[in-house]
């Protein structure tokens, strides 16, 4: 008789991604690592260029993705000033645009990009208008008004001093930030133009870089429980009894938490995610564990 495959526990795999690969080449290969039938997805994407923390869900760990991909994220990026990049990254092509900025000065223009701002989103995006990708008609040569969002930047600091007009910066940010394009906008600021020329993602919520693996080590076993990328969301500890209710489907007393989704929680599992129906109790809207 066949063996049956069994499928991997939810679990969340902290990924350092090189440089060069794609997240989705990230997810392909772990997608090999544990076979072609388990589901396998990412929240956050780096572009192929960046490096750092990519948090790779698998099994129902996939149905997490809405309550990860809204968290703030730090980030590490390489300011090179004089000179203009039309990706806004390394891939270029690189122009030279005026004299490279000393490090004083850079510092200097920093807490101005503090707070809320209206970002343009870059050419070179996966945003889509009219119902298609900015970066397919980017590549076409269209002339497309790009869209403005605003972007929260919790903190923005110098850390590191190159030399010739190359810094490194720390950024702290909310969701849908674009790190070249801002980097783009210090280097107006400034008046001598900057791109990106590197860029490290060193945490995702509470997720940090340290301790992270390599993509080819993503196993059937292993990562970290869903739980610990969700101290975020509030917690309902749930006895046998209702954590059984759960599972089927249903509902539980609130308790009086008031947060728009909670963790359900048994046993110190993640069994569930929690919405309110409006009349005092929790339904779970997304469910990890097969009832028993």
């Amino acid at each position: 008789m066949a063996d049956i495959a069994v499928a991997p526990a939810p679990a969340l795999w902290l990924v350092d991604k090189p440089a060069g690969p794609t997240s989705h080449d990230v997810v392909a290969r772990a997608r090999r690592n544990l076979g072609r039938t388990v589901k396998v997805g990412h929240c956050g994407t780096l572009d192929p260029f960046a490096t750092g923390l990519l948090v790779v869900m698998v099994g129902r760990a996939t149905r997490l993705a809405p309550y990860l991909s809204g968290l703030d994220k730090t980030y590490l990026a390489t300011v090179r000033t004089g000179f203009t990049s039309a990706t806004l990254d390394p891939e270029g092509p690189i122009e030279a645009s005026g004299p490279p900025e000393a490090a004083a000065r850079i510092r200097e223009v920093l807490p101005g990009f503090v707070g809320t701002q209206a970002q343009r989103v870059p050419a070179l995006s996966a945003v889509k208008v009219e119902g298609e990708r900015l970066y397919a008609k980017a590549r076409r040569g269209e002339e497309v008004d790009l869209p403005v969002r605003d972007v929260d930047i919790h903190a923005l600091r110098l850390v590191d001093d190159l030399g010739e007009g190359v810094v490194t910066v720390e950024v702290h940010c909310g969701k849908g930030t674009y790190i070249r394009r801002l980097v783009s906008d210090i280097g107006e600021r400034l008046g001598c133009g900057a791109y990106c020329s590197a860029l490290r993602r060193t945490a995702i919520g509470s997720l940090s870089v340290e301790g992270a693996v390599a993509p080819e080590d993503v196993a059937p076993t292993g990562g970290l429980p869903p739980l610990r990328g969700l101290g975020h969301l509030p917690v309902r500890a749930l006895s046998p009894e209702e954590a059984s209710r759960v599972l089927h489907g249903g509902r539980v007393d609130d308790q009086g938490l008031v947060a728009e989704a909670v963790a359900m929680v048994a046993d110190g599992r993640l069994i569930a995610i929690g919405t309110h129906d409006g009349a005092g109790a929790l339904r779970p809207s997304v469910v990890l564990e097969d009832h028993r």
